[in-house]
């Protein structure tokens, strides 16, 4: 899966024993132990919290001991075993949901909602998802289990867009796209559309098309906010060069290591430098 990716992404990881091995926190720094709970996740076996429960039930050895505590520290030549079977770095994998309206982006949900993960096969339950969409937004979702991917397509500095779809309530002015293209502040926080496109204006509401290289909580709801405008409808329709094509609500495809190096070329170039 993702065979060039994942090979040029293996030149960043800190090699354990017999293959085992997990991403640094900083592959610029000298020392690049993680706690036990971390390297699960990095190493594409489970979530943090999946680890965690994993590891205080006693199931994860380091270097042949039984490690119930989450936070304790590996370095490179641990070797990390669940239920005595040694553990190796997934292959890279990114997985494209349209997520529908109603589903929240989160494994467990107090108020017991559908979660994104109930639209998932067994397969990807240890994916995390690449950013976060709220419960009243729908449209295209990227899963991975790959730290350094999901890392670099949520780095503002990286520049990669995310295009949306939007219907707000009353008449959305030239005035008002401007303002949301020069930055508003907001509970000390600076959020701000790189593009803004007034498709429909009228008195009853208008449709938008808004483009973000960020991923601050609820941006857009808050910047339309902050012009007057309250957000009825909200979908995300690409993520870089990807769009949702002929994907239908819940449905999923998983990415090509072709159709992740076209949406993304800035990943592919990164990985180049490496």
């Amino acid at each position: 899966m993702l065979g060039r990716i994942s090979r040029l992404l293996k030149k960043n990881v800190a090699p354990l024993r017999h293959k085992t091995y997990f991403f640094s926190v900083n592959s610029k720094n000298s020392n690049p132990s993680l706690s036990l709970c971390r390297a699960l996740s990095k190493l594409g076996f489970a979530s943090r919290t999946q680890a965690q429960e994993l590891i205080i039930r006693g199931e994860i050895s380091v270097d042949g001991t039984v490690i119930r505590d989450p936070d304790m520290t590996v370095s490179p030549g641990s070797i990390i075993c669940h239920k005595g079977k040694e553990l190796f770095q997934a292959d890279a994998a990114v997985v494209m949901l349209y997520k529908p309206k109603g589903v929240i982006t989160s494994r467990k949900d107090e108020k017991d909602r559908p979660t994104v993960y109930s639209l998932l096969p067994p397969i990807y339950q240890s994916y995390h998802c690449v950013g976060r969409l709220d419960f009243a937004t729908s449209g295209l979702l990227l899963l991975t289990n790959n730290t350094a991917i999901s890392s670099w397509l949520t780095d503002p500095k990286n520049n990669v867009p995310r295009v949306y779809t939007v219907t707000v309530r009353g008449k959305m002015t030239e005035q008002d796209a401007e303002k949301m293209r020069n930055g508003i502040v907001d509970d000390d926080e600076t959020l701000q559309a790189s593009t803004v496109i007034v498709r429909k204006a009228s008195g009853r509401e208008s449709h938008l098309v808004l483009t973000l290289t960020q991923g601050k909580n609820r941006e857009i709801r808050r910047l339309c906010k902050a012009v007057g405008h309250e957000v009825t409808r909200l979908k995300r329709v690409a993520f870089g060069g990807l769009t949702l094509g002929n994907l239908q609500p819940s449905g999923y495809c998983h990415l090509s290591d072709g159709e992740l190096s076209e949406a993304f070329p800035g990943l592919s170039r990164s990985e180049a430098r490496n």
